[in-house]
């Protein structure tokens, strides 16, 4: 299977798979993960590679920036894009990607952070995204790619959670404060989200969240902790309701696998999380999570999504260290 990408015309772009003339491929491998560090030479670079996946996707904290120097977010950038694991994939699989908040600059980091605009440049170009993509131009690195496969397409929406996010405060008892009017994606941004899905006509919508769309009980990052943001996107996926749509999310360091029911979709809402490619929890522990699937899993991750185009099945599974299969979920194509 082969691997190209179409100049971008508008902010739609096209990675156009095609098949060997003799060949009839059944089934699309995407695969994911977040927080690797550059400077832990333990990646999982290889294991990735042996997936052979059709596309990998970089959801975030693909480096460890947290600096106002831009010299040295883009020297940090170079020592994770040179090394040899990362080189291999590079060379066999087609990689998008969006930031979080330790390669957006700060820790945890939204809209004040003041080298947001310089840091995208280089984030844009660690990914190799051609100067001419119209991401380039505008406020904020989130996008959208179609994957086709024959007959079949796959659309992925990189979200970005940074650049247009309000502030968080800290409380004593729990790591953060609700902000019960804040934003997270910005006007501009909700905008471009709601024709992303209101005009999609693939047969699979992956959306990218750097951080967990889900998952509410934990006291950490996520979607939740802007009730308003978070109210506002699953009703539009309901009210759009585009055909077999799942989230993908990281941050978190652990893996896991969230569902709820919406309304307006005839399907439950996936949002499976792959976090750690480099580092995870340094113990053991439990979290609360009223809509997790199965185990929650600490350990070196990162995410598979094979999508089963002839038996109409989309499974989900999250791997470590060789391939060590860690939480596997099928879901219906509809």
């Amino acid at each position: 299977m082969k691997i190209s990408q179409l100049l971008p015309s508008i902010t739609l772009f096209a990675i156009l798979v095609s098949c060997q003339a003799q060949e009839q491929n059944s089934s699309t491998v995407i695969a994911f993960g977040s927080c690797s560090h550059q400077d832990n030479d333990d990646q999982m670079w290889s294991e990735i590679t042996a997936e052979k996946p059709d596309l990998m996707i970089m959801a975030g904290d693909n480096i460890y920036g947290d600096t106002q120097d831009m010299s040295e977010m883009k020297e940090k950038y170079e020592k994770q894009k040179s090394r040899p694991g990362y080189q291999k994939l590079m060379k066999n699989t087609k990689i998008i990607g969006i930031w979080d908040d330790h390669d957006y600059g700060v820790n945890d980091g939204g809209k004040y952070y003041a080298k947001k605009d310089s840091s995208k440049n280089l984030m844009l170009d660690f990914l190799d995204v051609p100067q001419n993509d119209p991401v380039r131009d505008r406020r904020g690195a989130y996008s959208s790619y179609v994957l086709n496969d024959n007959d079949k397409s796959i659309k992925v929406i990189l979200l970005d959670t940074r650049y247009f996010r309000d502030t968080l405060q800290r409380d004593e008892e729990r790591r953060y404060l609700v902000n019960e009017d804040g934003d997270i994606l910005g006007e501009e941004q909700w905008h471009w989200l709601e024709s992303e899905l209101s005009t999609s006509d693939a047969n699979v919508n992956i959306i990218v969240s750097s951080i967990q769309v889900i998952a509410a009980d934990h006291p950490y990052e996520k979607w939740a902790n802007f009730p308003k943001s978070h109210n506002k996107l699953l009703y539009l996926i309901g009210q759009t309701s585009p055909s077999n749509t799942l989230i993908i999310s990281g941050d978190r360091h652990i893996a896991e696998l969230s569902s709820m029911e919406i309304d307006g979709l005839n399907y439950p809402l996936y949002d499976l999380t792959a976090s750690g490619l480099t580092h995870t929890w340094r113990k053991s522990g439990e979290e609360e999570n009223q809509y997790r699937i199965g185990d929650l899993i600490i350990a070196k991750n990162y995410g598979l999504i094979t999508i089963d185009w002839s038996n109409e099945e989309i499974l989900l599974e999250v791997k470590g260290t060789d391939r060590q299969e860690l939480l596997s979920h099928s879901i219906t194509l509809n």
